[in-house]
């Protein structure tokens, strides 16, 4: 029996594996998809909000703030990249700046620091390529980009590294309390456990109702974006919003850690949980309303487009107790979630510390260290790793240039790889200008060999089928 089950491997699952991994707890985390980062976490805007936007005395409001001054000595922790880069909220017509003025104060109320308002060639000035029709802006230094699935997949490396166990490929279908906790079916047999952290992301709602503690209600809200090749990238620095809404921030337009340009997202609610596909509409929504801030973004440069689905609850902030003896929900984890992720696992872990006593492990590693991504490292630094181990100096997707190294190290570390998609979320082979046209066999036929099986087997993304053998 396990002490901590946690359902979902999305940021916030992750995360909390990383935050229980600390104490001397059997932790578990059961995803039903073949990875961790496969839902909302690896398809979202990528920004660490300073946190102006949330409204005051709400757990958004001061789990965003958290979060956001958590996430450089966290980058540094479990080597993820993470920039500060800044972010600015537009209004075009002066007769707009009192609402500009009241988002300043609802952030200076939020404790975030260092924000002002910019006359609009005060903004020129910081991102010369604005639209000449900005009235004023918001500034807000602490906000940042991140890569997602480095985050992610950083808290679970670092979780699993400290013994926590993963299970893919693990759908919970049902839920039921025993005498000691409770009982989970999952479409790989039976868990049990003392107790549940309800991570779950668009379905938390219904897990929720699978234990008895339920109240709330998940409706999906599609985000498609529009991601530019590397040449574009410069465009802007900062994160560069409009002013929000109540469907949300808007369609932004930021440089990605990595340096791309991304645009986007749109905002509509639907009903389908498993609806990703981008459309028509939304290329046109997102060209005509970031033209509105940037004026002449190179579309014609878009490399990938993608749609992510942020789990909007119908409490209007995040849902973060202990909902039935036992059960905690982290539910309606919708933007600033992925920079609120750490300090939502730091409040479920306290949650849980209330009802038993969480005892430090002696041994925890704190640190961990990613994959050695060739591109970046010195000269100096890339002979040596050749002289080492010759596949580093092997390429294999030239766009982002990857080598055979790093995607043998994918392979076979902590929590590996078994996908193509799972590659590249760790390598980045196939997110670059040609999208793995030209790297795919090769990285299909290495995953091959290490998993054992035909070249036919290998997955883009997925779940395993489950066999009546389990």
């Amino acid at each position: 029996m396990y002490d901590v089950l946690i359902i979902g491997g999305g940021v916030v699952g992750c995360a909390a594996a990383y935050e229980l991994a600390k104490y001397d707890l059997s932790v578990c985390l059961a995803e039903r998809e073949s990875d961790v980062c496969e839902g909302t976490s690896k398809a979202n805007s990528a920004i660490i909000h300073a946190g102006f936007d949330a409204v005051p005395d709400t757990l958004k409001a001061e789990l965003n703030v958290r979060g956001n001054k958590m996430m450089a000595e966290l980058s540094e922790k479990l080597d993820f990249a993470f920039r500060n880069n800044g972010a600015m909220v537009l209004c075009f017509d002066e007769s707009q700046r009192p609402d500009l003025e009241a988002l300043l104060e609802r952030g200076r109320k939020n404790g975030v620091e260092g924000l002002a308002i910019l006359s609009g060639d005060e903004a020129r000035a910081k991102e010369p390529a604005l639209s000449s029709e900005v009235a004023c802006a918001l500034y807000a230094p602490t906000s940042g980009i991140v890569c997602p699935f480095e985050m992610t997949l950083a808290f679970a490396e670092n979780a699993a590294e400290n013994g926590a166990e993963f299970r893919f490929s693990t759908e919970v279908t049902a839920i039921s309390r025993t005498a000691d906790g409770f009982e989970v079916t999952t479409s790989r047999g039976t868990i049990q456990t003392k107790a549940i952290f309800n991570c779950a992301g668009v379905y938390a709602d219904r897990i929720a109702e699978m234990a008895g503690a339920g109240g709330f209600t998940i409706t999906p809200r599609k985000g498609e974006y529009m991601l530019m090749d590397k040449d574009a990238g410069g465009m802007v620095s900062c994160t560069i919003f409009q002013l929000p809404t109540k469907m949300g921030k808007g369609i932004l337009v930021t440089q990605t850690v990595h340096g791309n340009l991304l645009a986007g997202p749109t905002a509509v609610n639907i009903d389908d949980r498993e609806n990703t596909a981008t459309t028509r509409e939304g290329y046109a929504e997102i060209r005509a309303k970031a033209a509105l801030s940037v004026p002449n973004v190179p579309f014609n440069k878009t490399i990938t487009s993608f749609t992510g689905l942020r789990a909007v609850g119908d409490t209007h902030d995040f849902i973060i107790e202990e909902s039935a003896p036992g059960f905690f929900n982290a539910a309606g984890i919708e933007s600033p979630g992925l920079t609120s992720a750490p300090a939502i696992a730091e409040r479920l872990c306290e949650l849980l510390g209330k009802s038993r006593p969480l005892t430090p492990k002696p041994d925890h590693k704190d640190t961990r260290e990613g994959i050695r991504h060739f591109t970046l490292l010195s000269r100096e630094e890339q002979n040596a790793l050749i002289a080492k181990d010759p596949r580093y100096g092997n390429i294999v997707c030239r766009c982002e240039t990857v080598t055979e190294g790093e995607i043998a190290d994918a392979l076979t570390r902590t929590l590996p790889a078994a996908t193509l998609d799972g590659v590249k979320r760790r390598t980045r082979a196939g997110m670059g200008r040609c999208q793995a046209g030209f790297c795919s066999p090769k990285t299909i036929v290495m995953i091959a060999e290490q998993l054992g099986i035909s070249i036919e087997d290998v997955r883009k993304t997925g779940a395993e089928e489950v066999t009546d053998n389990g």
